[in-house]
């Protein structure tokens, strides 16, 4: 029995496509796309993966009742209180966490994995940044005041839930400061042993990550909350929905993350698979670069927004796995946007290009990700271009591939997805409508930069925002600032992401969140 548990195990983990019995009874084996993998590092994670991975080894000073997201709550801050001029933030630190490496957790981790992110100022730097932190003022604005209390200064007194639902991003992962700075090379605060490694003090620890192939998480034996029900978790990059509805339905894996309407509708009936949704704040997107000389041009940009066949994706391509939806803010946040103004309208289209010229058309490429649904979104959306005359070049890649070219804005149209950083509306705002710097070198480089859109007095919208504290008044600027956007924008939005997640029944207790960072594995029973 030992030698055939083993075999099973090893047959799972190095992915050999064979009939299993089942999946070990300790381990949860998911088979899900990972290939957009570029690091591991919660000062640098900006992808859907990546993100999941690093919700289940570290923890945050606060997080939200997935359910009920306006329930924020202390997870390594016991509690806090906030100064009456709402500017200073003060948290207690939990005195009983300890990191899987066996170093106590203090408030100088919080306070160094903070200020870490703010000085190698990577991509998800923002989240921070945006209140006023520079690697010039971060030692006087996040202090360590004791062993477990850490006091914070923002530069204005924002509304308080804005700055709390960022603490609850991956940026505010807390690291173990000791564990990191033991592999710091010339100066890097650990950050070239930290794109493969972890330092956390989360439910599971990563064992292995070899990218585009396979994630493996076992148990943290020192967590410090409910210990996780399995020991082990295995995710398989497997991009195939029909690969992926065959293993789940011969049982060599738990879950399939990735399958497409076709195999859904095909498991049905079948009582051994378990199939579940939920609403996510992902929305699909096209961004189209301002450098380009054709889609610079206003009436270009809304010519596009005419030639999606949105009912006709949301009914096939994406049938319960996606529903149409046009503006930046995902519907469930504060102050977003339902109206639905563009649907395929080839001759209304036709006019717009006609107005500039172009009524012959033009060439233009698009960066896809080489997964489902995307593929097959960019394959609908090439031909229903084509009914204008726009000649769409499809150029494949794997998530990291494209995505690098992407964030380097050297594409054309870029066919994407976008989920929220932390659940205030203020998230897509700022990268969908906010740009404070266009040029190359910018430091700040939001959505609206990747596509080269200049937009001084929409930034200045999207700031005033945060500082509005009425709740009702600031729902109507966002409402006003998603309007002026399908008007004017550089971006074809285009639906708001339905996450479908099929499991053996015996399988029980993911957690599916409204974000890509609310995904957990520690309540998982088989």
């Amino acid at each position: 029995m030992k030698r055939s548990l083993l075999i099973t195990l090893a047959l799972v983990v190095f992915g050999a496509h064979v009939v299993l019995a089942s999946t070990p009874k300790n381990t949860l084996v998911i088979a899900h796309s990972i290939d957009e993998i570029i690091t591991l590092d919660p000062a640098e994670i900006l992808e859907f993966s990546g993100a999941e991975l690093a919700a289940n080894v570290y923890d945050r000073l606060i997080g939200y009742d997935v359910d009920n997201v306006s329930d924020i709550y202390g997870v390594i801050a016991e509690n806090w209180n906030i100064s009456g001029d709402g500017r200073t933030y003060t948290f207690n630190i939990r005195k009983n966490i300890t990191f899987a490496s066996g170093n106590k957790l203090t408030a100088e981790d919080v306070v160094f994995s903070l200020k870490r992110v703010i000085l190698l100022d990577k991509s998800p730097a923002f989240i921070l940044s945006q209140f006023g932190f520079t690697p010039d003022n971060i030692a006087e604005t996040m202090v360590q005041t004791g062993d477990y209390t850490v006091k914070i200064t923002v530069d204005k007194p924002y509304a308080p839930t804005f700055f709390l639902y960022c603490l609850t991003a991956t940026a505010g992962s807390v690291l173990d400061k000791k564990r990191v700075m033991a592999h710091e090379k010339d100066g890097d605060l650990g950050y070239n042993w930290l794109k493969t490694n972890h330092a956390g003090s989360g439910p599971y620890i990563l064992k292995k990550w070899k990218p585009s192939e396979i994630i493996i998480l076992d148990v943290n034996k020192r967590y410090w909350g409910e210990m996780p029900k399995l020991k082990r978790v295995i995710v398989r990059h497997i991009t195939e929905s029909a690969t992926q509805r065959l293993l789940l339905e011969k049982g060599d894996i738990d879950i399939a993350r990735n399958l497409q309407p076709d195999d859904i509708k095909g498991l049905a009936g079948n009582s051994d698979i378990t199939v579940e949704t939920r609403a996510k704040g992902a929305i699909y997107y096209l961004g189209l670069n301002q450098k380009n000389k054709y889609l610079k041009i206003p009436q270009v940009r809304q010519a596009l927004k005419y030639l999606i066949d949105y009912k006709g994706m949301e009914s096939t391509i994406l049938d319960g796995k996606a529903t149409v939806h046009q503006a930046f803010l995902p519907k469930g946040f504060l102050g977003s946007l339902d109206e639905t103004p563009f649907s395929l309208d080839v001759e209304k289209a036709k006019a717009l290009l006609k107005e500039v010229g172009l009524e012959k058309g033009f060439s233009v490429t698009m960066d896809t990700r080489n997964v489902e649904p995307t593929t097959s979104m960019g394959l609908a959306i090439q031909a229903s271009l084509a009914l204008a005359n726009i000649k769409l070049e499809i150029i494949p890649g794997e998530g990291k591939q494209t995505l690098t070219k992407y964030r380097a804005r050297n594409h054309d149209i870029y066919i994407g997805r976008w989920g929220p950083d932390y659940m205030d509306p203020h998230t897509n705002a700022d990268t969908f409508a906010r740009n404070p710097d266009n040029a190359d070198d910018a430091k700040s480089k939001p959505l609206a930069w990747r596509n080269a859109w200049d937009i001084p007095k929409m930034t200045k919208q999207a700031d005033a925002a945060v500082l509005e504290m009425d709740s009702k008044k600031r729902a109507e600027i966002y409402l006003a600032l998603q309007k002026e956007h399908q008007r004017v924008s550089p971006f074809v939005i285009m639906f708001q992401d339905i996450e479908i997640l099929a499991r053996r029944s015996n399988v029980n207790g993911f957690i599916l969140g409204p974000s890509f960072d609310s995904n957990f594995y520690y309540n998982v029973t088989k």
